[in-house]
């Protein structure tokens, strides 16, 4: 028998020597009330030395002068020995009977192996997705009168997780610098404070605010949907309060989210880190909130973010994209675990990204920076297509067109193929990968590869 329990001199059967004698495991090693090594006693255990008194050997302890134990007795010890939980007395009873028992001895050795098994190091910290888990068996008991629409859900558990992030760090952080990272024809990374970083996710995600009628986090807090002008309720309610409030003094900040952002810094650079991220968290519920009262129709409304457009389904999961990906900026810069998002929603996220290639792909080509397209189809014709196929949690495979955003991909239009991991790809829609430098693997036209490598790291900004 082997393992880190004892200590094995002899001729590798156990035996030192020749030796008959039965191998005694030793005792774990104990430490004293400062972490020192606690002094030990002729057989192994800690000597027990009165308060006060100065660390000195021990006389040896006298076999006779221990109180009799019978042999079962011993051995039903052999338990509470192996993970130091006898007294000093039935310890040392046990430590003097293992030199003279051999089958105790053995059984002995088991159990202490078997204690070491049970004492892995663990980590305190809770599984960041035990939310996810402890809402999905509640509401699979009691569904919610009014649930969270499906597309909202990626977006209200990511955001659950960094404001969870944020509570764990304290109040000690917010000036910590975090390097982000995007994607301008070059790898582009600056260093905001874990506060700014908070400050971007609020500006972002008033545009979607906005759209559906909420005012800007500084407004004073949203008024009841009842309130608002155009109705209690539906997305036809939803877009005449979106109307109502663009009027009412959201229009002075710019819709470009780099703009904002630079907006939102100026204007909110005196408030605490504590401060910023109440108005974010607030915020985030308040458009969970208001898109479960909505209706399925809201799902349409389209979210404007200057340069392009989003329906309010995807916008939600673009949100819930950049909170995961800040959320694991701000990790990095403080040496924090963060896992990656529930299986389900990183499908969705991956899946949105992969919607938007072809048109990302048609806008590098109107800027000369793709090759043109080998013809020009009409939508819904059939022609050239890239296959990108997704490992691992979350992922899926998904025919590109390659020569119009608007033409049919399939199978049998097949002309390259891409394969690479989930996190890899999102890393790479992110910014944080040169696409050159992206893990995948790459079958076909090259020329076609690169080009959807790039128009993936593309969709990255500030």
């Amino acid at each position: 028998m082997s393992g880190p329990a004892y200590h094995d001199g002899g001729d590798g059967n156990g035996r030192g020597d020749g030796d008959d004698t039965p191998r005694v495991p030793f005792q774990r090693e104990q430490r004293g009330p400062q972490g020192e090594p606690a002094q030990r006693g002729p057989l192994g255990d800690p000597a027990r030395l009165p308060a006060g008194e100065p660390h000195s050997a021990p006389a040896p302890s006298s076999a006779s002068a221990l109180p009799h134990y019978d042999h079962a007795t011993l051995k039903s010890l052999l338990g509470a020995w192996a993970l130091s939980a006898c007294s000093s007395d039935e310890s040392l009873a046990v430590e003097v009977h293992l030199t003279d028992c051999a089958s105790c001895a053995e059984e002995a050795l088991r159990l202490r192996d078997a204690v070491g098994l049970l004492h892995q190091e663990e980590s305190l910290d809770l599984d960041p997705l035990l939310r996810a888990r402890v809402l999905e068996g509640c509401l699979g008991r009691r569904p919610a009168r009014i649930p969270v629409p499906e597309w909202a859900g990626p977006y209200d558990a990511e955001a659950a997780r960094l404001d969870a992030l944020l509570r764990d760090l304290g109040d000690g952080y917010w000036s910590t610098p975090v390097e982000m990272r995007w994607f301008d024809e070059v790898p582009v990374s600056r260093q905001f404070t874990v506060g700014q970083v908070i400050a971007h996710l609020t500006a972002v995600d008033s545009l979607v605010a906005r759209t559906i009628g909420l005012p800007g986090p500084s407004a004073g807090g949203p008024v009841p949907f009842a309130d608002a002008p155009g109705g209690s309720g539906g997305s036809g309610g939803l877009t005449a309060r979106a109307r109502f409030w663009r009027a009412r003094g959201d229009a002075e900040l710019p819709i470009e989210p780099g703009q904002r952002t630079e907006a939102h810094w100026s204007g909110q650079k005196h408030l605490p880190g504590a401060t910023l991220r109440s108005l974010w968290r607030e915020q985030s519920h308040h458009l969970v909130r208001t898109v479960s009262f909505a209706g399925s129709g809201a799902s349409e409304i389209d979210v404007d973010y200057g340069p392009f457009a989003l329906p309010l389904h995807d916008a939600f999961l673009d949100r819930a994209f950049e909170c995961w990906l800040h959320a694991g900026d701000i990790a990095d810069a403080v040496d924090y675990p963060y896992e990656p998002p529930a299986p389900r929603h990183l499908n969705r996220m991956i899946d949105l990204a992969a919607r938007l290639l072809p048109s990302a792909l048609a806008d590098r080509r109107r800027s000369g920076l793709a090759e043109p397209p080998s013809q020009l189809l009409p939508a819904g014709a059939p022609g050239r297509s890239l296959r990108l196929e997704i490992e691992g949690d979350g992922g899926g495979n998904w025919y590109l067109p390659l020569d119009s955003p608007g033409a049919a991909a399939s199978p049998e239009g097949e002309v390259a193929h891409v394969a690479m991991d989930g996190q890899e790809f999102c890393q790479l829609a992110a910014g944080h990968l040169q696409p050159e430098h992206a893990a995948a693997g790459k079958v076909g036209d090259r020329t076609a590869i690169y080009d959807v490598l790039y128009a993936a790291a593309s969709l990255s900004r500030l």
